[in-house]
C-alpha cells in the first residue's frame, strides 16, 4: 500500500501495540498474521507508517507465531517445477509464479487464510518433467523438505500416461520386463483404461527419475500424448484444478 508507506507518522506495529495494549512483538505477529486492516485493507507489513487512518484489529486475532507452510500445486505443462522465480524468461516459466492468492483453490479444506508470508521463501521439493502436468510441492518447512529429499528413493510416485493406440499385453509385459533386464529404478506399469484410440497407463515409480517413463515408452514404441503425476507418497492430487494450489493439511504425510 504505497499511500501508507510514508516517512511521516508512526509504525503500524507501534499503533497496534497501543490499541491492543500488548508488546511490540505481539503487535507484529498480529499484523503479519493478517489480522489488521488499515482503511479497510489488510496490511501485513509491521513497518508501514500510519497517521490518521482507521485501524481495525480482527476480534478473533491471535498473536501466534507464523508457522511454515507447504503448498501443493497442480502444475500445467510447460512450467518448470524447480526453476526459481528469478530465472523467468521466454524459455523458462517457473511453476512457482503460479502461487498467487487468486489461484488458491476455493475448496481448500486446510482452513488457512492466505498470507503474503505463505508465498515467500518457498523451496521446490520434487522435480517433474516440464512437459508433464500434475502434483508438485513447494515448502517452507525444513522437515517436509528433508523427508522429500532424504527419503526420495523410497517414496512412490504415481503417474497416468496417455499413449496413442491400444497397448497389447505383450507390449505392457515388455515395458515391465525392461526394468529387470536393464536394472532400472523400481517401477510397475499397468493399463488404467482404453478409449477412442488412447490407452491410459498407470506407472508407479519409486523415487524421482526424470525421463524414465519417456524412455520406457520409447523402447516399447509407445507414443506419449500426455503425462500427469497423481500422487507423491500418500499425498494425492485428488480434485485440485489445473493451475491452482492448496495447503498441505495437518495430518497429511508424504
Amino acid at each position: 500500500m504505497s499511500d501508507l508507506a510514508k516517512s511521516s507518522g508512526e509504525r503500524l506495529a507501534k499503533r497496534v501495540a497501543h490499541l491492543r495494549q500488548c508488546s511490540r512483538r505481539e503487535a507484529e505477529q498480529l499484523i503479519e498474521g493478517g489480522w489488521v486492516q488499515v482503511n479497510g485493507v489488510v496490511v501485513e507489513e509491521p513497518m508501514v507508517r500510519v497517521t490518521d487512518q482507521s485501524i481495525v484489529i480482527d476480534a478473533n486475532a491471535s498473536p501466534m507465531t507464523l508457522t511454515d507452510v507447504t503448498l501443493l500445486l497442480h502444475k500445467p505443462p510447460s512450467f518448470d517445477a524447480m526453476a526459481p522465480l528469478g530465472v523467468a524468461g521466454r524459455r523458462i516459466k517457473p511453476a512457482q509464479q503460479l502461487l498467487q492468492p487468486d489461484t488458491h483453490w476455493a475448496q481448500d479444506e486446510a482452513g488457512q487464510r492466505v498470507l503474503k508470508h505463505h508465498l515467500a521463501k518457498l523451496t521446490a521439493g520434487v522435480p517433474l518433467e516440464t512437459a508433464a502436468s500434475g502434483l508438485v510441492v513447494f515448502t517452507q518447512d525444513w522437515r517436509v523438505l528433508r523427508k522429500l529429499t532424504e527419503d526420495a528413493a523410497f517414496i512412490e510416485h504415481e503417474f497416468v500416461v496417455e499413449v496413442q493406440g491400444e497397448v497389447s499385453p505383450q507390449a505392457l509385459h515388455h515395458v515391465n520386463a525392461l526394468g529387470v533386464m536393464e536394472k532400472l529404478p523400481p517401477f510397475k506399469a499397468s493399463v488404467n483404461s482404453t478409449s477412442e484410440g488412447i490407452t491410459r497407463l498407470r506407472f508407479a515409480v519409486k523415487g524421482t527419475h526424470l525421463g524414465l517413463i519417456a524412455y520406457l515408452c520409447e523402447r516399447a514404441n509407445l507414443h506419449i500424448l500426455s503425462m500427469k503425476r497423481l500422487r507423491i507418497g500418500r499425498v494425492t492430487l485428488a480434485h485440485l484444478p489445473l493451475g491452482q494450489w492448496r495447503y498441505l493439511m495437518e495430518g497429511e504425510r508424504f
